[in-house]
């Protein structure tokens, strides 16, 4: 069984109050609590082993040296690569996605090409390829999804031809949470010569990642949304293409032998990881992965898909309310509008009864555009969430209809 209050132990935060209320945190899609050993760990970093890594030969140097490296590993296990070469720290996903759009765009990107992305990505994953495009002179096309919020992946084959050369598209939708067939759509890429970009963001959260499994080409998630600290990242590439492609950023660490006449790259994963980084939100990044790995991942994803449904279940009885994404086998997000409601509204009153959700257009404009709406109040639900949270959403939501109404 799934024990979530012993969960909630894990995280300090939970038992604090917000406007008297007991805080019922739903707002997970945007950043994830932190459990007490990440933060004891950072706090630890700082106070006692704080030192620049792979630079020194003095003893807290190594020691954090070490410890970066190790959180690297912890990584590359987590998310299934098959060398530590293939993964990169980053200062999130946005950095990630758009390291891959400037240094792969920069080697294999050409005037007439095209890249394909999909109708639902989060903006990180729409505006840098929109700008390669624009720069590359290639052309940007746009795979559509229907309104229960299903990838329309049939439409691929009127998309890809020979000058496709890469499909963006995300693993989860951070909106609608659905969970493209992603098999399918890298086959696809790949018999047309196309390389596949994947925002992981949601996906690695809800439900993990065997990148070897999958095949992608590219993968990218934020740590704090991994209930890791914020600023640090993972970019997956696979190494043959990571080598052929240049660096995005230059300075320190990124380097093998500088000179006025020719400067050479250090190896894998150094070449993509240019001045001091984030040592120390790597670090609680390995360590977040760790205290992933100590529990029943499949325990967390059915009690995720259990709240979720519950969540639909009762929120559905609002009379005028209307649920966005109803895929099978979506991932913990219910977005969600009112009829006569604004949801800015909507989610300024249920905090006011201590309820965190999250309202807006999620850094999804195209989403809003195909609903033909400005925003949505959305409700991310995490392994620390509980039924009487639910429930407090559902009460909270049903008093703002009959105050705003």
């Amino acid at each position: 069984m799934f024990d979530v209050e012993t969960i909630r132990k894990d995280f300090p935060i939970l038992s604090r109050s917000v406007n008297g209320k007991l805080l019922v945190y739903l707002d997970s899609g945007a950043t994830a609590q932190k459990p007490e050993c990440v933060i004891e760990l950072v706090n630890r970093m700082h106070r006692e082993q704080n030192a620049n890594i792979h630079r020194g030969v003095h003893h807290l140097s190594e020691e954090a040296t070490s410890m970066y490296e190790a959180a690297r590993e912890s990584v590359r296990a987590f998310i299934g690569a098959a060398a530590r070469e293939e993964v990169i720290f980053t200062a999130g996903a946005t950095a990630s996605i758009n390291t891959v759009a400037y240094a792969w765009s920069e080697k294999f990107l050409k005037e007439g090409d095209n890249i394909i992305v999909s109708e639902m990505e989060h903006h990180s994953n729409i505006v840098p390829w929109q700008m390669m495009a624009q720069r590359k002179g290639a052309e940007l096309r746009v795979l559509p999804f229907d309104d229960e919020g299903r990838l329309m992946t049939e439409k691929l084959d009127e998309l890809l031809d020979e000058r496709s050369k890469l499909v963006a598209v995300t693993q989860a939708s951070n909106t609608l949470g659905t969970r493209p067939d992603l098999k399918y759509i890298i086959e696809k890429a790949h018999a047309a010569g196309a390389v596949v970009m994947v925002d992981g963001c949601q996906g690695v959260v809800h439900g993990g990642v065997d990148v070897a499994a999958l095949d992608c080409d590219f993968y990218a998630f934020s740590g704090h949304k991994l209930y890791a600290p914020t600023g640090i990242g993972v970019l997956y590439g696979k190494q043959a293409l990571l080598e052929q492609m240049p660096p995005f950023l230059c300075g320190g660490d990124m380097v093998d032998r500088v000179s006025f006449e020719r400067t050479t790259y250090a190896p894998l994963p150094l070449k993509y990881e240019a001045g001091t980084s984030n040592y120390i939100g790597a670090i609680g990044l390995g360590e977040a992965v760790r205290y992933l790995q100590g529990l029943d991942m499949r325990a967390v994803e059915q009690h995720e898909h259990d709240l979720t449904a519950y969540a639909e279940q009762l929120l559905s009885q609002v009379d005028g309310l209307r649920i966005y994404g109803t895929t099978e086998g979506k991932c913990s997000i219910v977005s969600f509008n009112v009829e006569g409601v604004h949801p800015y509204d909507m989610g300024m009153i249920l905090d006011k009864l201590g309820i965190a959700v999250r309202t807006g257009q999620h850094c999804a404009e195209p989403v809003m555009q195909h609903y033909g709406v400005t925003g949505m109040c959305r409700a991310s639900i995490a392994m620390y969430n509980t039924r009487e949270e639910i429930e407090a959403l559902h009460r909270g939501v049903e008093r703002a209809v009959r105050m705003l109404r």
